[in-house]
């Protein structure tokens, strides 16, 4: 019994160490159903956000990565050297999802670019936000988004 309650605990601290030079903080997804808080791995550098999850073979559940941009503008991701799934969610400046791309397929070099402008984009484990019931329009809060 004690066993199974450390796994998720020894997953965490895994995915943590290594994580590349990220800042950690929390978010949360208010959709219909209720809130969702997530811990993420701010990719706030040029540097950061051209890594993003590349190298990582898993990832906590309620764990993912917030791309913060300096401006709005429509914004590009490809999941080259990205091994798991993801859901991307491209978020305008107050935080609102104005597209989601679920199940970014792994190691693709097909661009993913919503013709919407987005100031940040949450990357999420690929089924999650339809698990979770995100739809356009749901906000993510987190103190980089709202206050521009």
């Amino acid at each position: 019994m004690r066993f199974s309650i450390l796994l998720p605990v020894i997953a965490c601290l895994l995915w943590f160490q290594t994580a590349a030079d990220g800042l950690m903080d929390k978010a949360t997804i208010v959709t219909a159903e209720g809130k969702h808080v997530f811990t993420v791995e701010l990719a706030v550098t040029s540097k950061a956000r051209q890594q993003g999850l590349m190298h990582r073979r898993e990832m906590p559940r309620n764990v993912g990565m917030l791309f913060i941009f300096p401006s709005l503008g429509l914004q590009s991701f490809w999941m080259k050297d990205t091994l798991i799934t993801l859901d991307i969610l491209f978020l305008d400046t107050k935080g609102r999802v104005v597209h989601v791309h679920h199940n970014a397929q792994p190691r693709s070099l097909v661009p993913i670019v919503p013709k919407v402008t987005a100031l940040a984009v949450l990357e999420i484990n690929g089924g999650l936000s339809r698990e979770l019931g995100i739809q356009l329009g749901d906000f993510v809060h987190h103190p980089s988004l709202g206050a521009r």
